[in-house]
């Protein structure tokens, strides 16, 4: 019995121990996820980004029905395909270059979620799509509603036939010249505003 009781206090002191050594591992390294610029995130430490990952996005705001979507969630909606997409930065160099990605519009979830207009003229809204770092990309309704762009503006969630690393889903807009500034992933929310 003496025998157990002491393996059984062994057992939970090494458990505490490889504890503690993993959290100071974890705080004391850093992941650069990007840098900092007008096209890209800022650097976060390995704590941080592991408080970032998100497992559903916000749709929030002006909205009839404010959503919470998951991956498992935008899989049920109308999924769409988008073949040899590129991120380009500012300065024209491909910083990312995806064969092929899976995706939903985000017209189809703003219209899921629909925009408090007080009739068809009541078009003054725009669209931030905010990062867990605070990064935003804005599209306005026009862009959205009466623009090719609401065609080519996605929440993807896969990316070369595997899942997004970075947060798990992202948007992006592939009518852009440059598609980096507009590229935002650790996608937090979607939030619809009123001009003022």
């Amino acid at each position: 019995m003496k025998t157990q009781n002491y393996m059984l206090i062994l057992l939970i002191a090494i458990t505490c121990s490889m504890c503690n050594t993993s959290k100071k591992e974890e705080t004391t390294s850093t992941e650069k996820i990007s840098q900092t610029n007008n096209d890209k995130h800022q650097i976060l430490s390995s704590a941080d980004s592991l408080k970032m990952v998100n497992h559903h996005i916000e749709v929030k705001g002006e909205i009839e029905f404010p959503l919470r979507l998951t991956v498992d969630s935008l899989k049920k909606m109308k999924i769409v395909t988008i073949d040899n997409f590129k991120v380009v930065c500012q300065s024209g160099e491909v910083k990312k270059d995806d064969k092929i990605c899976k995706g939903v519009l985000l017209k189809d979830i703003l219209e899921k979620a629909k925009i408090k207009q007080n009739g068809h003229k009541d078009r003054n809204f725009y669209i931030v799509a905010r990062a867990s770092d605070d990064y935003k990309a804005t599209f306005s309704w026009a862009e959205i509603f009466n623009n090719p762009n609401g065609e080519n503006t996605y929440i993807l969630f896969e990316e070369n036939g595997k899942p997004i690393k970075n947060g798990e889903m992202i948007l992006i807009c592939k009518n852009d010249i440059k598609t980096g500034p507009r590229h935002v992933y650790w996608l937090k929310s979607i939030e619809v505003y009123k001009v003022k």
